[in-house]
């Protein structure tokens, strides 16, 4: 059995305008000491398809679906027992750690009350323990920066505490929610890098959420596309980047700038990204696909499984999109 497994998982929210339909039926399985990538553009429902399995949802979402981890049924669990599974179990690192992190707590106190709270450790072994992990994310100093305001450090570093702060009770499973948008390229090789390391270090199966094809390229066993609340493709990194085979796929690649090109104009995709609160009937990215038929709007196929654990989601047969 895999250590994630997510079956068919819906999430609405139920607004004064209506109902937003943010993930439609995603299924996606997960085993440990591996990474998945969730692409796709904003307003996909990369975010909220994670959210749903952390419990971290707002009152006015309403979710269903199948969410196993290590066989037990998540959704549903009460905040009791969902607490107990956050951060000693399943870690998260979110997007940004200048308003993860409490701007009025020290440094210290942040990382040892996630010890005290779900390991039941005194404060002075929780201290020694968060010191010992801020040296294994690479912050220099450790001993005396850990006494800092999260305002004192660098945003590279900021995000270093978060990951700390994460892996502090050696979670299974880690969720990193676009962990490298706001840094630099050289941050951000470092981040992935990091990340990387402590992942073998720990044998911790990640999901990371990201737009960055590049930081997928080269962090993720296998990738899932999202549009529209759907998954639209999954295939082992190696094998998505080789031959995409989902229209939407080939134009986020294409939309890739390459080094041995020269252009004068960056490539896109044409349109925006679908209202999630009037979704066509059938494949959502029927307005901007360019090779869509008529049907396609009204109806959309059921999932095609081919090759070792491929998966498209598409009317037209691979050779019509390539």
């Amino acid at each position: 059995m895999a250590m994630l497994e997510v079956n068919n998982l819906k999430v609405d929210f139920d607004t004064p305008d209506g109902t937003l339909q943010a993930v439609r039926g995603l299924s996606y399985q997960l085993e440990a000491g591996q990474t998945l990538g969730i692409v796709g553009e904003s307003g996909a429902g990369k975010s909220q398809g994670v959210f749903a399995l952390m419990g971290l949802l707002p009152d006015n979402a309403r979710v269903s679906g199948e969410v196993l981890f290590e066989g037990e049924q998540l959704l549903g669990l009460s905040e009791k027992r969902m607490n107990r599974i956050r951060a000693a179990r399943i870690g998260m690192i979110f997007q940004d750690p200048m308003t993860s992190l409490n701007p009025f707590m020290k440094v210290s106190d942040q990382l040892s009350e996630v010890l005290v709270q779900h390991k039941g450790i005194s404060r002075k072994q929780a201290l020694q323990e968060s010191l010992q992990m801020l040296d294994a994310v690479r912050i220099p100093e450790a001993r005396n920066r850990i006494h800092r305001y999260p305002h004192e450090f660098s945003g590279g570093m900021r995000q270093r505490v978060m990951i700390a702060m994460s892996l502090l009770c050696r979670p299974q499973l880690l969720i990193a929610d676009e962990p490298t948008t706001a840094l630099d390229v050289t941050v951000q090789a470092q981040v992935m890098g990091l990340l990387r390391e402590l992942q073998q270090e720990f044998n911790t199966a990640i999901i990371l959420i990201t737009h960055d094809l590049g930081v997928v390229a080269g962090s993720c066993d296998q990738t899932l596309v999202m549009y529209g609340g759907q998954l639209m493709e999954y295939a082992a990194t190696r094998d998505l980047f080789r031959d995409p085979t989902h229209p939407y796929t080939i134009g986020l690649m294409g939309a890739i700038p390459r080094i041995d090109e020269q252009i004068d104009e960056l490539v896109t995709i044409p349109g925006n990204p679908p209202n999630l609160m009037n979704l066509p009937p059938g494949c959502p990215f029927f307005s901007r696909c360019p090779v869509a038929e008529p049907r396609c709007y009204h109806e959309l196929d059921r999932p095609e499984h081919f090759e070792p654990d491929r998966i498209r989601v598409c009317n037209l047969p691979r050779e019509a999109v390539r």
